[in-house]
């Protein structure tokens, strides 16, 4: 593993690891996002569209509107969720399928063979401070902020009691309601931010791109021992499954034998061994709590 493999390792996983900070939120409070890769395409499309003047010459201003979008339909899916009483599993599932549904509308399927300047700096491999890939500083910003909010704030206290048990949180006088909408908030500001460094990197916009983006995702949170069901993990277990997913990802590039049309199956069997993992872990957890 050399410096140029570690850098190319950085920049595949960085919007990858930027969803993950999102998704670690919504885990953490028993809730899950299936919307995140749509999302994703669908900002990293309005960004390059308003950027090539389609309709509204906005320059880079148009990543700004990627990011409302992703904000503004993380909401929507937290007021569904939270307000309304919509299982979170078949309200982002039916939000994957209407922003997947708007991107292909912009584009008219096309691809955009263009993007804003700031995000082919964000997001170009080349780019580097310090030797360090732009994508990769922008993920570690990420990171570093979701830390901070779970580990030091109110906020992230709310997180951790929602999701470990929801009703002593609401007794305790915490509004998991609101929790959860803003945790749907941050998945998809999260998710758009990583849809904006994809196209960045790839100097276009496919809205037909993106769909291993939440299989990646979740497979890095529930790697670093994030639980499925609420209350445990956090962003440092994430930067953990981040880095095995990469190097697992990265050594499957590399092996010769390995067709790169079975790669996403391995992806799906390795989340499935994650998930396995992750059961095990609780049920471990559940022996021991009543061994004592």
């Amino acid at each position: 593993l050399d410096v140029r493999n570690f850098q190319n390792i950085l920049t595949q996983v960085a919007p990858v690891a930027v969803a993950a900070t999102g998704i670690t939120f919504v885990l953490l409070c028993a809730e899950i996002d299936l919307s995140i890769a749509s999302v994703a395409t669908f900002s990293g499309v309005l960004a390059a569209y308003f950027w090539v003047g389609s309709w509204l010459d906005l320059g880079n201003w148009g990543v700004l509107v990627g990011l409302l979008v992703g904000a503004g339909i993380g909401i929507i899916n937290g007021y569904f969720v939270s307000r309304i009483g919509i299982p979170s599993f078949m309200m982002t599932l039916a939000m994957l399928t209407i922003a997947a549904g708007l991107a292909v509308y912009v584009t008219q399927g096309r691809p955009i063979f263009e993007s804003p300047t700031l995000l082919r700096y964000l997001g170009g491999s080349g780019n580097r401070i310090v030797g360090i890939p732009v994508i990769a500083i922008v993920a570690a910003i990420t990171l570093i902020l979701g830390e901070f909010i779970l580990g030091y704030t109110k906020f992230g206290r709310y997180v951790f009691m929602t999701g470990g048990n929801r009703e002593a949180a609401e007794m305790s006088g915490v509004n998991t309601r609101q929790v959860i909408m803003l945790c749907l908030m941050i998945s998809g500001i999260t998710a758009s931010i990583a849809g904006m460094l994809a196209v960045g990197r790839l100097s276009q916009a496919n809205p037909a791109a993106g769909g291993d983006l939440l299989i990646a995702t979740i497979a890095a949170v529930v790697l670093g021992g994030t639980s499925l069901f609420g209350g445990e993990g956090g962003i440092r277990n994430t930067v953990l499954g981040i880095l095995i997913f990469g190097v697992l990802s990265n050594g499957l590039n590399l092996m010769p034998n390995i067709s790169i049309y079975i790669k996403e199956a391995l992806q799906g069997i390795i989340l499935v061994g994650a998930l396995l993992l992750n059961v095990l872990a609780l049920r471990l957890e559940r022996v021991r709590s009543r061994a004592e």
